[in-house]
This record gives C-alpha cells, structure tokens and sequence, in this order.
C-alpha cells in the first residue's frame, strides 16, 4: 500500500510548501523592527547548477538499472536536490550557490534497484547522497566531490509502501521515502499510529528520522524513533544487512545503531519495522507558568523520575516565553510572564484524565500555575510554522537559526549558562537567544536554542562563527554536539572531540568495511 497524493516540493531556496510561504505579520514586523531596525530585503539571486559530470555512458549505465525516466538531470530538479534546509543552506542558495548541485537524481524503487546503484557507483566511483525529505540542518545533504566522477542524489520517493501491519505484535514495516504525514496516513486506515511529530514532520521521511536517529515533540510519550525500531533492512555496497529478529535479544552489539543515525555514510535503509501505538480517542494541551526556567526544569525532572511524563512536555525560558507571548498592546508593561511550559496528553479517556490529573497534581505542588488549555492548543495549531517565520525573517535582513545539545540534569544550569553566553557573545549586542527544554528523560535533558541578530555582510561567515562558538562552549560542558539534528558535516570537528581518537577509528574501520570504495555520502559524519 503507498500514498495517493503527490510530494509538495520545499522551495529550493525556502522552507516548506511555497504555497504557505507568508510574510510577517504588521505585529510582528514592529517587533522586529523594535528588535534590529528595518532593512532593506537582502537581493535573492536565481541561477542554475552547474552542468553535470557524468558523461553519456555513466548515465546509460543507470538508466538501464532504473528506468530512463528515474534518471533526471535537468537543472530545476537537480537544483531541488542540492543541500539540505539550515539556514546556511538557505543563504547560500539565495545568493544563487549551487555549487554542491547532484549531476544526476536517480530514483529507485525497491531494495533490489538501490543495491544496484550502490554497486555501479562503487564501480565508477560515483558519490551517492541518500535523500528523503531533503529536511538536513547540518550539512548532511552536502557530499565532497573531490576524487569522484560525480555525485547523483540517490531520491527515494518512490519508496513509498506500507509493506506490512503486525496488529498482534503491534509493528509495521514502512519504506524509506514515506514522508511523516504519508506514513501517518497510511497507518490511520488500520487505526494506528507511529506518534513521531519532529518540527521537520511535514516534509521529512521515514527514512531520515531512522538515519539521523530522529526525536519528535511527542516523545516523551513515544520515544525517540531510534527507540521505535524493531528491525530494518539497508543496502549497502558490500551486501545487504537485515537486523532486528526479535523484540529484544542478547545476541551481541546491536547492529541496527550502526544504521540508525549513520547518516546515509554506511548504507541506505530500505525498510524499517517500527513499534505502533493505536490512534488516541483524545488529545489535549495546555500551559503552566513558572516563576523561573530553574523552577520548571526542576518540575520536568521530578515528572521524569516519577515515571510521569505527559505525552508532550517543553518549557521555553524567559527570552522566549517574553518573545512568543509579545504583543503590541502589552509591551512595556510590568507583569513578568515567566516562563511557560506546555503538556500534552493522548490516549484514551480514561488515560487521558488520569495522566492529566496524576501530572497536574505534582505541577502545581511544585508551584507551577496553570494557564488552561488555550496557550497548548496555539502551540499545537504552530507547531510546525517555525521554520516560515525564519525564512520571513531571512526576507528582512534578520539571520535565525537553532542549536541543540543534550545532557544530565545536574550540568543543565552551566550548560544552559555557558551556550548562551557564547553565542550572545559571538552574535554581538542586540542579537537575541532564546532556548527551550525540548526532551526530558530521567537522566537529563535536551537544550533547544534559537538565535536572531542582524545579519552582517557576510551572513554565512556570522553564523558559522556562532556556530562554533556554542560547539566549543558544548564539548567544554562536557555535552553531546547534537541530541535530534544528527552530524552532517558541521558538527564533524566536534564530534570527533565527543566520541574520542579511539571511537573515530571504530567509525572509519566500519566505513571501510561496508563501503570500501567510500561512495556513501562523502564528506559526512565520519570524522
């Protein structure tokens, strides 16, 4: 079974559907121009990428394992295939760089054909860039060209089946190119669900949450979708590998990591059986202020130990509350909003109310006061705009972007402290820093921060070196360089810090055995 409705293309240089691409709104456009002065719109250039490298028999070659049309290398299509969606992707692509544009998107269908491709390419040395939904923020669609032939965008929209509902086991085996609203889709008409809403949900695939080991706004009622795999099959150049037998076993390392979140560098994952959960009768959100973003961290951690967690539990810190609360009306007045958390309840009735009423309870013992449902109900209808509001922003000569980092609940409070001071302090001042707790778990939590300043000449160069500035203040805090957004090729100097000179050569000595020719996405996670 696959999808009926056709992919929405994301704008080569823009986030999402073009369709439900806005402008600011006059309040909010006010706000920024309070924050960092109007300016004029930074100039957009169009171009077209570079001709392709493959010569008439390379691409012969492939036509004849696809199919002549699953072959494509006309510039639009090949353009959209070109990076990934962070914000230095974008502003790169909007000065007219495509410089890392596919000389081809092939697009198979079926285990068989990817291995295929994978096999010709390790033969003619051709880099081979997986592509799902195209929704990468650190650089994971960008292979290295250099010592290769060329590069083809290996798209698996085609890949887009249901190939099996276990209801007694409660599992489902989907293919790689379904995006998150297809999958859903599809498992609504058995009455299930996978649960996995990441901000990227809309135009992500299932593929890409499994390669980039993929968190989602509803995991602490989920779990992450890492955790959400039972089994999956991936092609790789040197074989197939075909992982997960049981629900669990202890039948050595679990091999399944060395897919889940390896960013198409070892393989490409075919299939995937993930754990289901049936579709709630009910879902509700709502708010909770606090008095400090101390004191609500200190609320999610006593929820987490207690075994707790609402389906869906974030709280943005002061900045950020102030930020998303603003009104024209209201500023400058006197009344602190604190900061405001948001839960989430799904399931049936009876589960809803009494994880509501267990959760409730503990809140408002701790002193958090409860707001009602309206401040869950507008987070959950905007949930997914985020990344409209950025490139609006982008539009009037304001730079956005986001970092993210994990760690334990005692270092929280210097990490939080150390992040945000060095980006505040790379930025300059007027820039703001805002940062929300993303992912709870008994252990620690996830630190989600977002950026604004005024862009400079060299926007690119700003955020990059803000980038490495909060990487640096990460790695000393002794924190992961990334808890959801995966490595790509930014965060490759600081992960190589994070796992150690003994875990980089783990890493390469796996490369080497599973792609020897080194074609799978070059460049890419592997330090």
């Amino acid at each position: 079974m696959s999808p009926t409705t056709p992919t929405v293309e994301m704008h080569p240089q823009r986030w999402g559907d073009p369709a439900a691409a806005t402008d600011l709104p006059a309040t909010a456009l006010g706000l920024v121009e309070l924050a960092f002065g109007l300016q004029d719109r930074p100039a957009v250039t169009d171009a077209t990428p570079p001709g392709s490298a493959l010569d008439a028999t390379l691409l012969d070659g492939l036509r004849e394992l696809v199919g002549a049309e699953h072959v494509l290398t006309d510039d639009e299509t090949r353009t959209l295939r070109t990076r990934g969606k962070s914000t230095t992707d974008l502003l790169r692509a909007r000065a007219g760089d495509l410089t890392d544009a596919p000389d081809a998107v092939v697009r198979p269908d079926g285990h068989d054909e990817v291995a295929a491709v994978l096999a010709w390419a390790s033969e003619y040395r051709v880099a081979v860039v997986p592509f799902g939904g195209g929704t990468s923020v650190t650089g994971g669609l960008a292979a290295r060209r250099d010592g290769f032939a060329g590069v083809v965008s290996l798209d698996l929209v085609r890949m887009k089946r249901l190939l099996a509902v276990d209801e007694v086991s409660m599992t489902a085996t989907l293919e790689p190119g379904l995006r998150g609203p297809e999958a859903e889709a599809l498992l609504a008409g058995h009455g299930l669900t996978l649960g996995h809403y990441p901000q990227s949900f809309e135009h992500a695939s299932i593929g890409g949450f499994a390669a980039t080991r993929s968190s989602g706004q509803s995991s602490a009622g989920y779990g992450r979708f890492d955790a959400m795999v039972v089994a999956l099959t991936a092609a790789t150049p040197t074989g197939p590998l075909v992982l997960g037998s049981s629900p669990a076993n202890a039948a050595g390392p679990d091999l399944r990591q060395l897919l889940l979140g390896s960013e198409g560098a070892f393989g490409v994952i075919t299939s995937v059986t993930v754990r289901v959960r049936r579709t709630p009768a009910v879902t509700t959100y709502e708010g909770w202020r606090w008095s400090s973003f101390d004191a609500g961290s200190d609320a999610m951690r006593t929820l987490a130990q207690a075994g707790l967690l609402p389906t869906v539990i974030r709280l943005s810190d002061e900045s950020e509350t102030a930020i998303n609360l603003a009104d024209p009306a209201s500023i400058g007045g006197t009344e602190d909003p604190g900061c405001l958390m948001i839960t989430g309840y799904e399931g049936t009735a009876s589960q809803v109310d009494s994880r509501r009423a267990a959760v409730s309870a503990v809140l408002a013992g701790l002193g958090g006061a409860p707001l009602g449902t309206e401040p869950g109900e507008k987070w959950s209808h905007g949930r997914f705009g985020a990344p409209y509001l950025r490139d609006a922003m982008l539009d009037h000569g304001v730079l956005v972007e986001t970092v993210e980092t994990a760690t334990f609940w005692s270092h929280r409070q210097r990490l939080y402290a150390d992040v945000k001071a060095a980006l505040q302090a790379a930025l300059g001042e007027g820039s703001l820093v805002l940062c929300h707790v993303s992912h709870v778990y008994e252990t620690g939590c996830s630190l989600y921060f977002t950026v604004a300043a005024r862009q400079v000449e060299d926007p690119v160069a700003q955020w990059q070196a803000a980038k490495a500035a909060a990487s640096d203040a990460m790695i000393a805090a002794g924190a992961t360089i990334t808890h959801h957004h995966a490595v790509g090729t930014d965060h490759k100097p600081w992960f190589a810090l994070e796992i150690g000179e003994v875990g980089v050569r783990v890493l390469r000595a796996v490369k080497a055995e599973l792609d020897p020719a080194g074609i799978l996405n070059p460049g890419v996670l592997i330090p």
